[in-house]
């Protein structure tokens, strides 16, 4: 059975629903999140319940960071969403969730290092030296963990940067930020899923691969629905689930706080 690894739900309920739905109808029973729950959408609250409830674990991405310490260089926009997040978060009349949710926060951890086996991700098993493929999760890049992205264009662009974000990679990383689906490998290559195929990207032996999940509630590969993978012992797999974008959008619309254009680009997926 493989492992959903899910990224940058940003606080949109409607597609995380979804996501989960999908999820459920193929059995799959483990799921792991690479950070930013929170940020630019409405429901930050019911995404980060819904992360605690269905994730084995989560990381720390950038708009989780601004929103528990101080949105850093983060343009207008995004710092307003997060001002305006925590601001839901101490809202929040009752006491315990209040703490239950910050204690989520203040939790999340900076990078994952588990194993690829038949389960696809699984913990480390101590004292067990296999041939299962070494995995790293982290929401930006090897090197800067919260807040480094890793643009498609860097595999032609910038071989010094991709080379130093090989060196850390024990073989098999996954990553999120950027919100563009795809992977990274050693050569230096990018290849979009569209290039990938429905079966995905095969593990090969003797290379490295850099994966980015993609996001399931902001895409900006110009396909709006939500992305996600599934992790196989063999294989990553892409999936794109539909979502009602248009509930999402008129949430953000009619809260003062968070700009009209945070709704517009969920429909171009941009």
């Amino acid at each position: 059975m493989p492992t959903a690894v899910i990224s940058d739900v940003h606080a949109n309920a409607a597609a995380l629903r979804a996501v989960l739905a999908d999820i459920d109808s193929r059995g799959v029973k483990r799921i792991i999140c690479l950070g930013d729950t929170v940020g630019y959408g409405p429901d930050p609250l019911e995404c980060v319940d819904l992360v605690r409830a269905r994730c084995d674990w989560a990381l720390m991405g950038n708009h989780d960071y601004g929103v528990l310490y101080e949105p850093t260089n983060f343009n207008p926009g995004a710092e307003s969403a997060a001002f305006w997040t925590r601001a839901q978060f101490d809202q929040e009349p009752d006491a315990a969730k209040r703490a239950e949710r910050y204690d989520f926060l203040n939790r999340l951890r900076v990078r994952v290092v588990e194993r690829i086996g038949a389960d696809g991700a699984e913990p480390l098993k101590p004292g067990v030296n296999d041939a299962a493929i070494p995995l790293l999760a982290v929401h930006g890049s090897p090197r800067r963990p919260i807040n480094e992205y890793i643009f498609p264009d860097d595999a032609v662009n910038s071989p010094d940067k991709m080379e130093s974000i090989f060196d850390r990679v024990p073989r098999i990383c996954t990553v999120g930020h950027t919100h563009v689906p795809g992977v990274f490998s050693d050569e230096p290559d990018f290849y979009p899923p569209g290039e990938l195929g429905e079966v995905g990207y095969k593990f090969q032996e003797g290379e490295k691969a850099v994966i980015n999940v993609g996001s399931v509630g902001q895409p900006r590969d110009f396909d709006p629905r939500a992305s996600y993978v599934l992790l196989h012992a063999d294989r990553v797999q892409f999936v794109r689930v539909e979502y009602d974008v248009a509930a999402t959008a008129s949430k953000i619309k009619a809260i003062e706080a968070l700009p009209d254009w945070l709704a517009d680009r969920l429909y171009e997926g941009r």
